[in-house]
């Protein structure tokens, strides 16, 4: 139960990372000092060389069994870079560098933080488990640290947090023994894996879709304040633990291959419902939103490493870390469309995204049949 427990703290760390430097503080600070648009071009940069450099990197560890090697050394200098911006506050320029590079670094991280899922047997309960300490990582960080917060120091103190949740990785998980020989050039055309990463991504735009504005939406459609968005932001926290322990002991008794496709259904219903929930029962769409990003999460990581040849593993996953970028950038821009065409209208640009996972659909069906 260490090993498991192990894996999730990083899962936590990882989460309150995110939470306060990439999304909140740094984004903040950097925007005061630099154009918003050359903030968003090297963080969008840092994505699509981080992508190079895992398959790259990925390649050497499933050849050479380097993965734990390579999620310690990149976990490590995650934290370095967090030093490091505490220590270049004073300097934007340097400073937007220096995240770019943490960026890099995070990313590489969680691939081969992934990776290390083969080692486990139950691999759908330990992913869950992860997700549920993520969703309380989230929680931790939003209600008890962020108000407490200040720049520089705040780079150090998260950073030391990401840290010692990572540690307990760093000692008791173990390296997976599977190795092979990889064509990265042969991944690029089998096309049954690209169909399934696609399916993921269209999952993946409606989930980060809903993470970026559920906020803005809540406003605008029921014109809840501040209180009533929390609470129902924290219901849908709960619903991802909950989820995430759920998902992850149905995935291991059933599959990935049959619990995966569930998720398909969970978000049509989703969408088809937000539009026509009545305010008194917005609480329990809450809980539902949560259940839904816990399934995926969950269960999205263990399908590749099931379906696909366990020595190509942290080449397949820098895929699976690609389309959750990607997806925060075309969901987006896909809502702005939609708001634009129905003049406005939240409930029916909610309703359109419905196109994702109807395509998704196909498109999973389609990678079963190859």
């Amino acid at each position: 139960m260490l090993k498991k427990i192990s894996f999730a703290l990083f899962d936590s760390g990882e989460t309150i990372l995110g939470a306060l430097i990439f999304s909140t503080l740094f984004p903040l600070y950097i925007t005061e000092h630099i154009d918003s648009k050359i903030y968003s071009f090297f963080y969008g940069i840092s994505f699509i060389v981080s992508f190079a450099f895992a398959l790259i990197l990925g390649k050497i560890a499933d050849e050479r069994r380097l993965r734990k090697k390579f999620y310690v050394i990149f976990t490590s200098l995650t934290f370095l870079m967090g030093v490091f911006l505490w220590f270049l506050y004073q300097n934007p320029y340097m400073s937007l560098f220096f995240f770019s590079l943490m960026a890099i670094f995070h990313q590489q991280s969680l691939v081969f933080y992934n990776s290390l899922l083969l080692d486990f047997e139950s691999r759908g309960f330990v992913s869950g488990l992860g997700v549920a300490f993520g969703y309380i990582g989230s929680a931790i960080s939003l209600i008890f640290l962020a108000k407490y917060l200040n720049l520089p120091d705040a780079y150090i103190y998260v950073s030391l947090i990401f840290l010692a949740l990572s540690l307990p990785s760093f000692f008791s998980l173990e390296n997976p023994k599977e190795t092979g020989e990889v064509s990265i050039k042969k991944i690029f055309k089998d096309k049954k894996f690209l169909l399934l990463i696609l399916s993921i991504l269209s999952l993946t735009e409606v989930a980060n879709t809903l993470i970026a504005m559920m906020s803005i939406y809540l406003k605008n459609v029921y014109g809840f304040g501040n209180i009533m968005i929390y609470k129902i932001i924290g219901l849908s926290a709960i619903g991802g633990i909950v989820g995430g322990i759920f998902w992850g002991k149905i995935t291991d008794r059933l599959s990935p291959q049959i619990v995966f496709p569930f998720g398909f259904l969970l978000w049509i219903a989703f969408v088809s419902v937000l539009p026509i929930t009545p305010r008194e029962y917005i609480l329990m769409v809450g809980f539902i939103a949560g259940l839904s990003l816990a399934h995926l999460w969950t269960t999205s990581r263990v399908l590749i490493i099931e379906e696909f040849p366990k020595g190509e593993v942290s080449v397949r996953l820098s895929f699976l870390s690609l389309t959750e970028r990607i997806a925060s950038t075309t969901g987006l821009l896909t809502w702005t469309v939609f708001m634009f065409i129905t003049g406005d209208n939240y409930r029916l640009s909610a309703f359109l995204m419905i196109i994702f996972p109807i395509v998704g659909i196909v498109l999973y069906v389609y990678h079963k049949k190859l």
